[in-house]
This record gives C-alpha cells, structure tokens and sequence, in this order.
C-alpha cells in the first residue's frame, strides 16, 4: 500500500509550493506567512508560478528552474484548483460592558453556529456568495478548529493573466475580512510515470487572536489499483486474504461453540477475535474505496474545466491505509504464540504475562504524578513556551524531556523560580525515582521467571512439541513408527504391577501407599509441569500444601525404609566368607 514513490512524489510537491519563497522577501514562504499581506504575495508568487507555466496546460508537463537547475515533473493537474474561505458573522461574541465603546465589532472563533452564511462584498462572482456545504464531503480538523465543507469558493482559470488579475482583484475588494477564519487551497496532480495521485490541501488558519497558522496535507493514493501485472498478483493475494479469513471465521466460531465461555479465558483468544474484526473492517473499507472510485473518478476526470474533488477518495483511501497498519501490526503481535519454543523467547513473554498486575498497579501510580506535573507545566509555562501551550502538548513534552530532549533555556525564562524547581523536581521522582521501580518490577519478575524454568517450568503453548507430536503421528500414520500405548493398556499393566507385588510378598499396606504417592505424583505433574496449563503462574491451595506434605513424608519413610533394607543386605554381604 506504501512504496518509496509517495514519499518522493510528496516531497516534490512539498518544495515547490512550501518551500519556495515569495518574490522580494527569500525569508518568507508559505510556512513562514504571518499577515494577510504575505498571504496575497504567496498567492501571487510561488502558488502562480508553480501552476501556472505554459507547459501545464499544453504539454501537461510541470517545470521548474529554481536555484538554476532544469526540474523536470511529469504531472497532470486533473481539473482546476480551488480556492475556498470559512467566516464568522460579526457580534458573536460578549464583549464587557465597560469596553464596548471602544470595540466596533467582535468575530468568535469558528463554530458551526457563528459561521457567517450572508453574502458580502461585491455578491456578484461565486466568491462573495456562500456555497452550502455538501454532504459527503469530511470535515477538516485543523490547529484551532474542526471547519466544515461549504463557504466562499472560487476556482482559478487556466490563464495565468486571468487568475493574477482576480487575485488583484479580491485582494482590492478586502475579499480576506476581520471574519475570515480559514482558507483553504485544493488541486490535485496525477503521475503517470508511477501511477499516483497527489491530493495536496493548503490551510490558512485565521485565529481569533490574530496572526495566520498554516498548515498542508499531502496525499499520494494508488487509485487506480489494477493496471500492471504486478497488481494483479497483488489482486490475487488479496483473494486468498479473503478464502483464509474465511477459514478462520469458520475455525474461531467452531472453538467458540466448543469451550462457550471457557474460551474467552485466554488473552490470546481475544486477539484472535480483534484480528477478525480489523480483518472484515479492511474488506469493507477496500471494498467501500474501490466502488467509490469506480462510481466517481470517470465524472471527476471528465470535467476538465471545474474543480475535481479527489480529496473525498483520498480520505478514505488514507482510512484505509491505516485499518491496515493496525490488523499488521496486531499480526506481527500474534507472532509471540509460536515462539515459546525458544527459551528465551518464552522467558521474555512469560515475564510480560507474570508482571502485568504489578505493571498496571505501578502505572496508576506514575500517571497520577505525571499528569500532576503535565497541568503544572500547562499553567506555569502555558502562556509563554510552545511546549507547554496546551495540556496535550504539554503530555508529549514530558515524555520528550524522559527521554533527554528538553528546552530547559525557555523554561527558565518563563519563570524563573517555578521553572527549575519543576525541571529538577520531574526529573527526580519520574527519571530516578520511578522509571527505576519500573526497571526493578520487571527485572524481579524475570528472576522468578528465570528460576522457574531452571526447576522444569514450561510455557503454556510450545511450538516444538506441537511439531514433535505432528512429526510422531505422521510416522505412526506411514507404519515407520509404533503407535504410543494408550490409557488403557497403561492400566492394565499398573493392574500386573500389582499382582506381581503381591506374589514377591509385598503387604497391602505397602501397595497401598505406593498407589496413593502414585496418583499424588500424577495429580501434581499435571498441577505444576504439564505443557497444557492455562497459567504459567499456578498458586498452591491450603489442600495441595497439604499434599505436598504428605508426598515428602511418604518419601522420607519409603527413603528410610530402603536404607534400613541397603543396611541388612549389606551386614549380611559382610558375614559372608571370602
């Protein structure tokens, strides 16, 4: 779903409409625009001039001379694009009684109730008549709002002299107000040379506070899916994903009926059933994206002269992408299953499973004193460094300055006294004090974990005896191997055993306390050191103390026994003449 040429094709892109500065001021590019001003010259410079070479239109080819070099970029421009502007409607916000003869209006941030729906300006051209929004279409979820489709749209002409003129224009007539809160820039690209389409989206975000925050998306899709051999093969694979989850439904459902309640016992069921669910979410999610495209991408590429949409199917198609990393990555978690046949493999997921409780306790704990220090940071540091300047934000720096990266300078200079102190405070009780009590959790826990294995412990699943086994009864099944006997026959001679102690002149009683430390010995074999254990960690119960005790005993006066036997063969051995 992912290859090198996405990332190359969007870093293309990226240079030319982000990178590149505007005419006059080589500090100043679209990431860098802080004022409505520098925001026109983009628009008029390298937004223009990336777009609008003669070549585009003509041959459909995209150049580039920047710093003295011949880049040369085989890519359509599918349609045209598409300028789109979100106001709010003035008044929307309280004012203090005190100051309103001094305010002459006052725009909120942007909601979907204080957005402005009235026509303003000219209200001759689309661009000063508000378009509803379409149904379909997603929300954006930007820097300081989530914006709906719709607003004061406009799309550019296929001459460069028209669409500089209309900037001009718009730029004249204040088509950007006090309520202006985003605008967005639309076009897609198409190259043939790797099959991919380029969906890029400018943002220019207009906060209540002033100043612009910009932002971009990027989407490089393979929308058409099946054109070389190479995706047929990929086709053919995604055929026996689907005969296999299939299989797998049919094979889980199966267990279900069989062990009911008993089967939701195991962690590794559950994944089992969270793998299926993700599975059938990437089949409908593939399936919704190909008859999606199928339905909409002939309209869209007919109509060359009107904005082409393709945002909508890169959308999904993105959703999609990500539905897959999920299901691939619980995938390559299931892999910890099948590998207990490796010692060490299986200490280390013994160790995860052994030490959850304790690491679960342990993390309550830390968060309840990361989050105090993460709201500390916030209301100290909020105002004044990056940071810290939401609480999120102010999450992620914290776990930043764990692992060593940290801006102690700014800081400091938010606050001089407050600052230090909780610098040196977090990095004493969660960099010394518990990142080390979590180390000792899982290091103690491996310890006995260790020590169990050294006295015969197994794991719960053991991939070499299942194989061992198969290979066993593939050989019993091809006569090149006696078959193992069964329970039966295994009594039966217990039951020869038996007589034959009776006719050496064994005792009852003797034979009865071998039967009872005979079946002790099976019950706790298959307690402590059976392979089919639902738990590697098995308590013992007041009644299994009792008898463990019992068995020692029974052992001790059987040792005793055979010592005092040794002793008189042996004095006999002696009186013997030589």
């Amino acid at each position: 779903m992912v290859n090198p040429h996405m990332y190359y094709l969007n870093k293309v892109m990226s240079s030319l409409f982000l990178d590149t500065s505007v005419p006059g001021d080589e500090r100043t590019n679209f990431k860098s625009i802080r004022s409505i001003t520098d925001f026109w010259k983009f628009m008029e410079g390298p937004l223009l001039e990336g777009l609008y070479w003669d070549a585009w239109y003509t041959n459909k080819t995209l150049y580039d001379l920047k710093n003295s070099g011949h880049i040369y970029y085989e890519n359509i421009l599918l349609g045209v694009p598409r300028v789109r502007q979100l106001k709010v409607r003035n008044n929307t916000c309280k004012v203090y009684s005190s100051l309103q003869s001094l305010m002459d209006g006052c725009y909120d941030r942007y909601t979907s109730k204080s957005e402005d729906l009235a026509d303003f300006g000219l209200q001759v051209e689309t661009e000063w008549k508000y378009a509803p929004p379409d149904s379909t279409s997603p929300w954006h979820w930007g820097f300081v709002g989530v914006y709906r489709n719709g607003g004061f749209i406009f799309t550019l002409s296929k001459s460069k002299s028209e669409t500089k003129t209309k900037f001009i224009d718009l730029q004249l007539n204040s088509w950007i107000t006090r309520g202006t809160r985003v605008i967005f820039i639309d076009f897609s690209l198409y190259n043939a040379n790797v099959n991919l389409f380029c969906i890029i989206r400018l943002v220019a975000e207009f906060p209540a506070t002033g100043g612009i925050i910009t932002s971009w998306q990027f989407y490089s899709v393979k929308l058409l899916r099946y054109v070389s051999y190479y995706d047929y093969i990929i086709a053919s694979c995604e055929i026996t994903f689907c005969i296999f989850l299939i299989v797998f439904t049919t094979q889980e459902v199966q267990k279900i009926r069989e062990f009911k309640s008993a089967y939701f016992k195991s962690v590794w069921n559950w994944l089992e059933l969270l793998l299926l669910v993700l599975c059938f979410l990437t089949v409908s999610f593939n399936i919704y994206c190909n008859v999606q495209i199928f339905l909409l991408l002939g309209d869209l590429l007919k109509n060359t002269d009107q904005y082409s949409d393709f945002y909508f199917l890169a959308y999904w198609h993105t959703y999609y992408n990500n539905i897959i990393a999920v299901t691939i990555f619980f995938a390559w978690i299931k892999i910890f299953k099948f590998i207990s046949f490796n010692k060490t493999m299986s200490q280390l997921s013994s160790t995860l499973s052994r030490c959850i409780k304790d690491i679960v306790g342990f993390a309550i704990m830390f968060f309840i004193i990361f989050f105090a220090y993460a709201q500390l940071g916030f209301l100290v540091f909020g105002s004044q460094v990056d940071d810290f300047s939401t609480f999120q934000n102010a999450i992620f720096a914290q776990f930043r300055i764990v692992l060593g990266d940290f801006n102690f300078a700014g800081i400091q200079q938010a606050n001089r006294i407050l600052g230090p102190i909780y610098f040196i405070t977090f990095i004493f009780f969660v960099f010394f004090v518990l990142l080390n009590m979590f180390l000792a959790i899982i290091n103690d826990t491996y310890s006995e974990v260790k020590a169990d294995y050294s006295i015969g412990r197994r794991p719960d699943f053991e991939l070499g005896k299942m194989i061992k086994k198969s290979y066993n009864n593939a050989l019993e099944k091809l006569r090149l191997k006696k078959p193992e006997e069964d329970e039966d026959k295994k009594n039966e001679k217990s039951g020869d055993l038996v007589e034959r102690a009776r006719r050496e002149g064994f005792d009852e009683n003797e034979i009865q306390s071998a039967k009872q430390m005979k079946k002790w010995k099976e019950r706790l074999e298959k307690k402590y050191y059976s392979a089919e254990i639902q738990d590697d960690y098995q308590p013992v119960t007041q009644q299994e103390f009792r008898e463990l005790f019992l068995y020692a005993v029974e052992l001790e006066k059987e040792l005793h026994y055979v010592s005092l036997k040794l002793n008189r063969v042996m004095r006999k051995i002696s009186t013997l003449p030589a």
